[in-house]
């Protein structure tokens, strides 16, 4: 097998990331919920895990729908804790309850298993190395069903994440489409975790958005630089890890957060008055 052929598919499962990651994103940031990815992959892991024990292979499809039936509950979760006027809680500390409370028992849960422990966990951690074209295919056609169903919806989805107010004042169900998003978002987030891990997806999603709202505040020109960024950021990673020696997807996130530093160093320059003060 050539260089090549070893690091094509890694980079082109790192496009297909970025492409849906970077727009759900948008909707993470706008609505501050920043960590509600890690949360939901931390609860697509311990599904995994109970799958484990309950004797279902890791890749099965009986693993795959026990993992993605507890991000549901977690979606029912955010979205019946998403923060109104009247309440008192922020919604990120709801967020990270559930991802140290999911954190915890998965690690009772995995304390329990009596093989392949260390396989799991490389599982749960995710290999992008090891992404198969099969794979790919299958993760792609998902994400394309994702996009559309957030394509058709896009004005209640978007107003929502940006305009509350304007939402509730239309008469819109707020938690009814927040459960959607967070449904949606559930299976992207289920299949992206055994693909990359939770790191990497964490900065697949929200590193790009954050690098675009640097530079502009109209959403299609936040998505071609987050979708630019990714994969120009996933190429290097990928070149580097293999370059170096060193893993390919903590090498990957490392690489968005240098471009992350070196970005926000370009638009200070760029903001910096000039001699004249002006």
């Amino acid at each position: 097998m050539t260089l090549f052929e070893l690091l094509l598919p890694a980079f082109v499962a790192s496009l297909i990331l970025t492409g849906i990651h970077a727009y759900l994103g948008v909707h993470v940031v706008e609505r501050g919920v920043i960590f509600v990815d890690l949360s939901l992959a931390q609860i697509a892991a311990l599904g995994t895990t109970v799958a484990y024990l309950l004797g279902f292979g890791l890749h099965s499809e009986g693993a795959y729908l026990i993992s993605l039936l507890f991000t549901f509950l977690g979606a029912a979760v955010f979205a019946l804790s998403r923060v109104h006027r009247k309440t008192r809680i922020p919604q990120e500390a709801v967020i990270g309850i559930v991802y140290a409370v999911s954190a915890a028992v998965a690690i009772l849960v995995m304390s329990k298993a009596t093989q392949e422990t260390e396989h799991l966990k490389e599982m749960l951690v995710g290999n992008i190395l090891s992404v198969t074209w099969f794979e790919l295919s299958k993760t792609a056609a998902l994400y394309a069903l994702v996009g559309l169903f957030h394509y058709r919806f896009r004005e209640r989805f978007l107003l929502i994440s940006m305009n509350e107010e304007e939402a509730e004042r239309r008469g819109w169900n707020i938690r009814f489409w927040d459960f959607l998003f967070y449904v949606s978002f559930g299976f992207v987030v289920t299949s992206s975790v055994a693909i990359a891990g939770v790191l990497l997806v964490f900065c697949f999603l929200i590193v790009p958005s954050v690098a675009a709202m640097l530079f502009s505040e109209r959403l299609s020109v936040r998505l071609a630089i987050g979708w630019s960024l990714g994969a120009v950021v996933s190429a290097l990673g990928v070149g580097l890890s293999f370059v170096l020696d060193l893993p390919t997807g903590a090498t990957i996130v490392a690489a968005f957060g240098g471009a992350l530093l070196l970005l926000g160093g370009l638009r200070w320059v760029l903001r910096r008055p000039g001699p004249s003060g002006s």
